[in-house]
């Protein structure tokens, strides 16, 4: 579960894209649907991700956020000693939505088709 408390606690401050954006970025990737957001490759990378906030408004006592995620990505050869795959790792990039609940800061996380 995704808990997003100070960016609940930021909500309404002009700090808030910064706060939200910190939060997101400490996030575990594992926790993120960054696997299904591959486009250019097929297995993400343990390296760091970054985070740009998109916009955010409130709805139905949620606070949604929509944030770019900028990540790695490789292409998975079968690991054959004349496998002719490279190793490179590329940039990936997919927007998610958090939904973070108003009272209780636990946030879903969804990948948008953008």
């Amino acid at each position: 579960m995704v808990r997003l408390q100070h960016s609940l606690n930021a909500w309404g401050t002009p700090g808030f894209p910064d706060v939200a954006k910190q939060e997101i970025m400490q996030l575990d990737a594992n926790l993120l649907p960054l696997q299904q957001g591959l486009s250019r490759s097929s297995h993400v990378t343990d390296r760091p991700f970054e985070a740009l906030i998109l916009g955010s408004h409130e709805e139905n006592g949620h606070i949604r956020v929509k944030a770019g995620i900028f990540y790695s990505g490789i292409i998975a050869g079968c690991s054959c000693a004349d496998d002719p795959t490279p190793v490179d790792e590329l940039t990936e990039y997919c927007v998610l939505q958090f939904d973070i609940d108003r009272t209780t800061a636990d946030a879903s996380v969804t990948l948008q088709a953008e």
